[in-house]
């Protein structure tokens, strides 16, 4: 099947793996559940923004700066807490429009991942995947966004690695992806192996 935006779209159409594919990179001592406490729980929207470059399906990752309250330092994927009034989607927009640049209108929306608690920040996320026509012009907002790193999916052929690291918690040993002197891991790793197993059940790429 054609790596295209078209079949990348009817694929998210189709049952979701889910948990199958977040235990794969979950953190150890960790849970994927969300609490019965509901008040406690804050939303918040990400956006896995796709192109093509050379027929290589890349993802517009980043590298959020040391001194954020959450996730300091960690690879992610465009997108913040859900502000009053607005849906997840019109988040994952937003945020992405200012951490790096990238304007909605260029952004055509193929559809949705299986939501994700992070236990340790109370973070309910809700994933969404987009689709740029060309590779883009990124404008980072520096107070928030160190860099933009463009990741390969496909190079990730569910190849995990594991690497201990220094958390909010303490030592931890991980499963993660390793690219280009980074460390893919947490929600990010989570979300990429939903996605990496999505276009794999759909035969878009095979195993």
């Amino acid at each position: 099947m054609i790596l295209n935006a078209e079949n990348i779209k009817k694929a998210l159409d189709k049952k979701l793996p889910g948990s199958f594919s977040h235990r794969k990179m979950l953190p150890p001592n960790r849970k994927l559940f969300v609490p019965n406490e509901e008040n406690n729980i804050k939303h918040s929207s990400v956006l896995l923004l796709l192109f093509a470059d050379n027929q290589e399906l890349t993802a517009c990752l980043i590298k959020r700066t040391t001194h954020m309250k959450h996730h300091a330092g960690q690879i992610a994927l465009p997108g913040g807490r859900i502000e009053k009034g607005e849906t997840h989607l019109e988040t994952a927009l937003r945020e992405t429009w200012e951490e790096i640049g990238i304007s909605p209108e260029q952004i055509q929306i193929l559809g949705s991942l299986s939501e994700l608690y992070v236990e340790i920040s109370r973070f309910l996320i809700h994933p969404f995947v987009g689709w740029l026509e060309r590779k883009p012009q990124f404008t980072i907002d520096r107070n928030e966004v160190e860099k933009t790193i463009l990741f390969p999916l496909l190079k990730f052929k569910n190849s995990i690695d594991r690497i201990e690291l220094e958390s909010f918690t303490g030592k931890l040993n991980v499963p993660c992806i390793s690219f280009n002197g980074e460390i893919i891991w947490g929600a990010t790793a989570m979300i990429v192996s939903e996605f990496y197993d999505v276009l794999e059940r759909s035969n878009i790429i095979r195993k």
